[in-house]
C-alpha cells in the first residue's frame, strides 16, 4: 500500500504510479520472527502482544494479591485495584498520583472483564499495529489510555480501570483511517471497513447508557476521541528515512518510559499500601 495515497502497488514499484510518491520499506519495525522469543510472539503484532501478556500476567497478580487478603475464588476485590493503581479521582487530583491514569489501562476487575477486553484488543490491536506501525500504534495507545482515564477523573470519582479505553483509541484510529482515506484510489474499500469499527464504538458506548451497567463510558469517549485525533493527525508511516519517523519513534520511546515510571510508581505505592 502506498503510505501516500493508500493505493495497492507491487513491493517492486519504487515510484506509486497512482500519485508519484516515492515509496520504500515502511516505517514499520520489522524484526526478524525468529528473534522474538523463538518466533512464539508474531513480528506484525508485536506490541499488541506484549501489552495482552502484561495485562494478563497483572491480572493474574491481581487475583493472587485478592485471595491472600481474603477474597476467595478467583474474585477480584476493589481494594486490591486500588493498591494495584486503579483510576481515583481522590488519589490523582488530590495527591497528584497521575500514574494512575496509565497503570489503570492495564488492570482488570474480574475473569470476564479481562476476556472480553483481550478480545477486542487482539482483534482490533493487530489490524491497527499493522497499518499504523509500532511507533505510531504506542502513542495511540498511550494517548487514548491517559486521555480516557483522565476525562474519567474529571466526571466521575469511582474506581475505574480496564483496557477499554486504550481500545476504544484504536477504533478511533480505524475509523481515522477510514475518513482520511476517502479520496484515495484504495479509499472506497478502507472507507467501507470504517464501518465495522464505527458500530463497534457506538456498541460500546450505548452499551454505558445502559441501566445497570458499570462500563466507565467517560473512558471509553475520553480514549475514542484521543485515538482519532491522534491517528488523523499521524497518518500512516511513510518511508523509513522521512524525518517525521525519527519524531514518531522518539515519541514512542517517551510513551514507553512514562508507562516504566508508572508502573515502578504503581509497586513503590503497593509496598507502602500494603506494609
Amino acid at each position: 500500500m502506498c503510505p501516500s495515497c493508500r493505493a495497492f502497488i507491487t513491493s517492486r514499484d519504487k515510484v506509486c504510479p497512482y500519485c508519484n510518491e516515492r515509496v520504500g520499506p515502511r516505517a514499520v519495525e520489522r524484526r526478524d520472527p525468529g528473534a522474538i522469543l523463538g518466533g512464539f510472539i508474531p513480528h506484525a503484532r508485536f506490541v499488541t502482544m506484549i501489552i495482552l501478556t502484561i495485562n494478563i500476567g497483572l491480572y493474574l497478580a491481581t487475583v493472587v494479591a485478592s485471595q491472600q487478603a481474603g477474597v476467595g475464588g478467583a474474585g477480584v476485590s476493589g481494594r486490591t485495584l486500588f493498591e494495584l493503581g486503579a483510576k481515583y479521582r481522590l488519589t490523582i487530583l488530590g495527591y497528584g498520583q497521575w500514574w494512575r491514569l496509565v497503570t489503570a489501562g492495564f488492570l482488570h476487575g474480574g475473569l470476564m472483564h479481562i476476556a472480553w477486553n483481550s478480545f477486542g484488543l487482539f482483534y482490533v490491536g493487530t489490524q491497527a499495529e499493522e497499518v499504523y506501525g509500532a511507533s505510531r500504534f504506542i502513542v495511540v495507545y498511550f494517548l487514548s489510555t491517559v486521555s480516557g482515564f483522565l476525562l474519567s477523573t474529571l466526571v466521575s470519582d469511582s474506581l475505574s480501570m480496564g483496557a477499554s479505553a486504550g481500545i476504544m483509541g484504536l477504533l478511533g484510529a480505524m475509523i481515522a483511517l477510514g475518513v482520511g482515506s476517502r479520496r484515495a484510489p484504495a479509499g472506497a474499500a478502507i472507507h467501507g471497513s470504517s464501518f465495522v469499527y464505527i458500530a463497534w464504538a457506538a456498541y460500546g458506548i450505548i452499551s454505558g447508557f445502559l441501566p445497570g451497567s458499570e462500563i466507565d463510558n467517560a473512558a471509553h469517549i475520553g480514549g475514542l476521541a484521543a485515538g482519532f485525533g491522534a491517528a488523523y493527525l499521524a497518518g500512516t508511516p511513510r518511508i523509513e528515512t522521512a524525518p517525521t519517523e525519527r519524531l514518531w519513534r522518539w515519541a514512542a520511546a517517551a510513551c514507553v518510559v512514562l508507562t516504566a515510571v508508572s508502573f515502578l510508581k504503581m509497586y513503590l505505592w503497593f509496598v507502602r499500601a500494603t506494609q
